[in-house]
């Protein structure tokens, strides 16, 4: 599949599969793999796109792994600081 192949060769050159959407160079793919997860979501992805963008660790749920991320970097910061009071 061309859009697979192009989500492919966007998470060997930046390392994650949530390709921006407000970028015009991606904006095609980006509505592409936000209905992925739709499918994936609804349950009505097949089983064989499921583990071709599993081999390429997509994220199905962005929320989530944004809260994880900025907590592991408010863990990171209350090791480094003793508190959690970030400055903004």
């Amino acid at each position: 599949n061309e859009k697979f192949n192009q989500l492919r060769a966007f998470h060997a050159q930046n390392g994650h599969c949530n390709v921006p959407q407000n970028d015009e160079q991606t904006k095609d793919l980006a509505k592409w793999v936000s209905y992925q997860r739709l499918l994936f979501n609804m349950n009505t992805l097949s089983s064989n796109r499921m583990q071709q963008l599993n081999s390429i660790d997509i994220n199905w749920h962005l929320c989530y792994h944004s809260w994880n991320e900025k907590f592991n970097q408010l863990c990171a910061f209350k090791t480094q600081n003793g508190h959690c009071d970030v400055s903004s």
